[in-house]
């Protein structure tokens, strides 16, 4: 003989997979979000600040430089990152002394590394843009 269960006693009480999901996903997302939202601050000296686009910079003692002697200018390729040494005007627009990071390039007329420039504060940016990586892959993407 068949006996009938009452249904209520076998259901169990496992949350849905789409809220587990959902959490983990605000969980990732939020730095992200808060990174994106918070201001800049201050320059100040020994932070890592990148190249706005394509600049042309002047090479601080063109003498020293490791390796094949430069001119007085250099080309910064966009995203360069630079540190700053020495902030020799504190106005907006003012000059920076910065020393160039990561540029494996060490031919003319791209910057190699370790090269102390002048840029101005106009040439370049303190954090980079976290929705620039997606966006560059989408229209990569979408060009194809």
């Amino acid at each position: 003989m068949a006996t009938l269960r009452d249904s209520d006693d076998d259901v169990r009480s496992d949350p849905p997979l789409w809220s587990m999901g959902l959490a983990v996903l605000v969980i990732l997302a939020a730095p992200l979000i808060l990174y994106s939202l918070a201001p800049s601050g201050p320059l100040r000296t020994g932070d890592t600040v990148f190249s706005q686009g394509q600049q042309h910079v002047h090479v601080a003692v063109p003498e020293t430089t490791v390796g094949p002697p430069i001119r007085e200018t250099c080309l910064l390729d966009p995203n360069t990152p630079l540190i700053i040494l020495e902030l020799q005007d504190a106005r907006e627009g003012g000059e920076i002394l910065a020393t160039v990071q990561g540029n494996p390039v060490s031919e003319w007329p791209f910057c190699p590394p370790h090269t102390r420039v002048h840029v101005n504060t106009h040439q370049i940016f303190q954090k980079p843009d976290p929705w620039d990586v997606p966006k560059r892959g989408l229209s990569w993407i979408i060009g194809k």
